[in-house]
């Protein structure tokens, strides 16, 4: 379940992007599986099939800053998307099914795509979620016994950090630069967010004290200091050279916005990843393998065994 229905279509129909005529959504059809393009078809499908397919979205889902508040994105023409916790309550429906047992992959991938477009707001707003959907799964987990592994981890990092706050009411326009409104160590103070509803989500972003967090990569872009409260976040367009970026002008006129020139080479239109280890935690059986440091392959090797997969079985 997800997005990318672009590459299930065959070529000529709305929205493809495949190059050939195979129709993969006839094909899952064909193999017994339900088809949903929107939340209330799969939560209907999940009642009734033990097979699954959700293509909510052309291209990414919208993340939930734009779905639950903004309306950015592609949410007009896309408006029926699922949250994440709403695709694993699904999953888990249709996969608890089989009596011997599953394996769920779950992924907050906009976490990832939010940051290399240095888009914070809306990468915070979906780790939030991913943090709802921990919950769900370890309270369905709970609910059976002692009988699920799960395990929640990164791909990679990312390197941002959470610097202190920026200090701006986003309803004038700055007579002080706003890189000297950024406010660091005593003189951060607390942010101002309004109480966060029944989901963890502040209903604002655009308060006049917010999270300060920023990137250590970056390529040429206009750094606005503000929550993007149109659309996703653009930092860099095709540049006049073939195969070279260069920061979006789109965004040089908005108030207090200064040109930061980046310290990633030309062929790079966003922020990259970093190499440090990531963090790993676990709870259900198997859990007590997941200690010190330990080498990626080994948590295949966890999984394989909580699924009776391991030692010959």
């Amino acid at each position: 379940m997800g997005g990318g229905a672009a590459n299930f279509l065959p070529k000529g129909a709305n929205g493809s992007k495949r190059r050939d005529d195979s129709d993969y959504v006839t094909k899952f059809r064909d193999d017994g599986y339900a088809v949903a393009t929107t939340a209330a078809e799969m939560n209907d499908a999940a009642k009734r099939s033990d097979r699954l397919l959700g293509l909510f979205n052309n291209g990414n889902m919208d993340g939930v800053l734009d779905r639950k508040y903004l309306k950015g994105g592609t949410v007009k023409k896309f408006p029926e998307q699922p949250d994440l916790t709403e695709q694993v309550t699904a999953a888990l429906d249709v996969l608890s099914r089989n009596p011997r047992g599953f394996f769920l992959m779950v992924e907050s991938g906009l976490i990832d795509k939010y940051t290399h477009a240095l888009d914070m707001e809306r990468a915070v707003y979906d780790t939030i979620m991913l943090d709802n959907v921990v919950k769900l799964a370890r309270d369905w987990a709970k609910a059976r016994g002692d009988d699920t592994l799960i395990l929640v981890v990164a791909d990679h990092n990312h390197p941002i950090s959470l610097i202190g706050t920026i200090n701006d009411d986003m309803t004038q326009t700055p007579n002080v630069p706003l890189r000297e409104r950024i406010g660091t160590y005593d003189k951060a103070g607390f942010p101002n967010y309004p109480p966060p509803d029944k989901d963890g989500y502040p209903p604002r972003v655009d308060v006049s004290r917010r999270l300060a967090i920023f990137s250590a990569s970056s390529p040429d872009y206009y750094e606005t200091f503000r929550p993007k409260l149109d659309d996703p976040n653009e930092p860099t367009v095709t540049g006049s050279a073939k195969g070279t970026y260069e920061a979006n002008e789109r965004y040089r006129a908005m108030p207090g916005a200064m040109l930061r020139l980046g310290n990633l080479p030309k062929y790079m239109n966003a922020s990259v990843h970093s190499g440090e280890d990531v963090i790993l935690t676990a709870i259900g059986p198997g859990s007590e393998r997941v200690h010190g440091q330990i080498e990626n392959t080994e948590v295949f090797r966890i999984m394989a065994e909580a699924l009776g997969l391991g030692h010959g079985e």
